[in-house]
């Protein structure tokens, strides 16, 4: 029995089935192996790619939020300058002579009384020139405050720069007031005004006499 198992062995080793047997088993592993490595490498690019297209989509996305405040200015350019042309031909006034006569009507309508009233002209701007006009203000509580109001509201631009107390007495109250508006500057040329000189601070009174009543 002894000697009769090692010669089965021999003899199962020296037949080319077993061999066969053996070298099918060894392909079978290399195969799984094989198999199993691709499909370690197939996940792997496949999640990079993944991870690739994800952050193409957020640059994307990220672009497209810079650009959004961008998208229709030509039509948002035209826009504003076409409201610019209407401010300038419905509040701008065309010549000197319109402003002061929009200004008598104002100070008629409400009342008041003006006096030294001088008009001067800043320097020439590219769009727009700054017409200041310089007067004295005199008349009871609410005729001042109806001539205020008009110029605030009136289609002809008005902007009060400085106003400030210069005397009160028997119901009449004085002002020192300036304002101004603008004149584009073809017609701020032709108006014939000095410029303007520095004015004093809205917040102090100006060293000027008193406004009479009356005169």
């Amino acid at each position: 029995m002894t000697n009769h198992a090692p010669s089965i062995w021999r003899d199962r080793l020296r037949s080319p089935l077993t061999w066969h047997y053996v070298g099918t088993a060894l392909l079978a592993v290399l195969v799984i192996a094989l198999a199993v490595r691709l499909g370690l490498d197939w996940s792997a690019t496949n999640g990079s790619s993944t991870d690739a297209l994800v952050g193409k989509q957020v640059e994307l996305k990220a672009l497209n939020l810079q650009l959004a405040p961008l998208r229709g200015l030509d039509k948002r350019v035209e826009q504003s300058r076409d409201e610019m042309q209407e401010f300038y031909s419905k509040r701008i006034p065309a010549n000197y002579s319109s402003i002061a006569t929009r200004i008598g009507e104002i100070e008629v309508k409400s009342g008041v009384h003006l006096s030294r009233v001088q008009y001067a002209q800043g320097p020439a701007g590219t769009d727009l020139t700054e017409i200041t006009m310089d007067a004295g203000i005199s008349g009871e509580y609410p005729q001042i405050m109806r001539f205020i109001n008009g110029l605030e509201r009136d289609e002809t631009f008005f902007v009060i720069r400085a106003m400030a107390l210069t005397g009160q007495q028997a119901g009449m109250v004085n002002l020192r007031l300036r304002v101004s508006t603008w004149l584009r500057p073809a017609d701020a040329a032709q108006s014939g005004l000095p410029p303007a000189k520095d004015q004093p601070d809205s917040t102090t009174t100006p060293a000027t006499t008193p406004a009479k009543e009356g005169e």
